[in-house]
């Protein structure tokens, strides 16, 4: 076991920065100066490939444990992302396949490596046990909560006054997170504030097993790129991790002004002093200094530099990007409203329809207002929609 750091400084920032709430925190802060090596969990259910800046925050928060010393505990639910945690949800999450996860997690360790110490971690899937255990266990566990407690959720019950279903799974769900609790010997256990329920749940659960509760550490949720809802994969409003260089730096550029405090906090490691400086820049200086931190930091320097340079270039010299994704479609023609969904400009006929008529959409530089207009694909096109976004396009036949 190496040296545990009991700097009081970063003890403090450990606790409070990006934190919501810690229980207990007398409890915890005795444990940090104490010198002790801790176990500190961090669960993850590999749901969907990407893991964004909303995971980054509970990730770099593990990382602050690993620079102290202690030892950070990776889970990978690769079981418990079959069921799908029902935190605020209003409606039953769809179940995943075995194979889905499996894809899914491909992904993960690689990506996680971007901050954490991978050498020093301890990875754990939580199907070692889940797997292999039988019904004796699952019983067992099973009597470490109550139907009433678990219905007491805010999200159960607004979903069973919608008259909404809660199936059984979901019900064990907190169990389950709180038994990864007991094989791992957690003594701390990061989440985010809407996970606050699976986090005591791991306490009841590792009381019920005769040990020591965890302590708990909940970090802020970061607000997507819409402004309103948290970060998701599910929303479609989140900056992965793994996103192309110059592709985080354009979504970082499209941020509300009102978030960018927010996101300097709880994004990045720069003093508020640093912070408070960025902002009195104004908010396009401070948004450009913001994005080149993080593709920096999930990235390299060099290929910041290049991010920032390439969108200086396109919105100052009104140039396209030096390197546009090409991509081949079966057919050999679209309706433009078609053609837009097939590059996944647009989810949808109606959001493509809104693009076109608010002449954000632009085939060969030249703006298209006919939304039933046919684009043939036999030669290269290249797709504009807005100001940023970009591709070339032809048939594949």
């Amino acid at each position: 076991m190496g040296k545990i750091n009991t700097d009081k400084q970063k003890i403090e920032t450990l606790l409070t920065r990006g934190v919501e709430e810690v229980i207990v925190k007398e409890d915890l802060e005795k444990a940090l100066f104490s010198g002790k090596q801790l176990r500190v969990k961090l669960g993850i259910d590999p749901t969907a490939p990407d893991l964004h800046l909303g995971h980054a925050i509970q990730l770099r928060k593990l990382q602050q444990f690993q620079k102290l010393g202690h030892t950070a505990v990776l889970i990978i639910g690769d079981f418990t992302a079959r069921i799908g945690d029902p935190s605020e949800r209003s409606q039953e999450r769809k179940l995943i396949t075995e194979k889905e996860v499996k894809g899914n997690m491909k992904k993960y360790l690689k990506v996680a490596g971007k901050i954490l110490d991978i050498d020093a971690l301890e990875v754990v899937y939580n199907s070692k046990w889940f797997a292999k255990e039988g019904l004796k266990e699952i019983i067992a566990l099973a009597g470490a909560g109550s139907i009433q407690q678990v219905l007491h959720r805010a999200d159960f019950k607004k979903r069973i006054e919608q008259g909404g279903d809660i199936t059984l799974l979901e019900l064990l769900y907190p169990l389950f997170q709180g038994y990864d609790s007991v094989k791992v010997k957690a003594d701390v256990e990061i989440g985010g504030t809407d996970q606050l329920f699976n986090l005591l749940m791991g306490r009841r659960v590792q009381r019920h097993f005769k040990l020591i509760e965890q302590n708990i550490l909940t970090t802020t949720l970061l607000v997507g790129l819409d402004g309103e809802k948290k970060m998701s994969k599910s929303l479609n409003n989140y900056i992965a991790l793994d996103e192309k260089p110059g592709v985080m730096f354009g979504k970082v550029m499209s941020l509300g002004d009102e978030l960018l405090k927010k996101y300097f906090l709880l994004c990045t490691e720069m003093h508020e002093r640093e912070i408070e400086t960025a902002l009195n820049q104004g908010p396009r200086d401070a948004k450009l200094l913001l994005a080149r931190a993080l593709v920096s930091m999930y990235h390299t320097e060099p290929a910041a530099k290049k991010a920032h340079d390439e969108f200086i270039s396109m919105f100052s010299d009104k140039k396209k990007p030096k390197e546009i994704q090409s991509i081949h479609l079966p057919l050999k023609s679209y309706s433009l409203v078609e053609l837009l969904i097939a590059v996944n400009f647009a989810e949808s006929k109606s959001e493509a329809r809104r693009l076109i008529e608010q002449g954000g959409v632009r085939i060969n530089d030249e703006k298209k207002n006919e939304v039933s207009e046919i684009i043939s694909l036999e030669k290269e096109v290249l797709i504009q929609v807005g100001p940023r976004r970009f591709v070339r396009v032809r048939s594949k036949n």
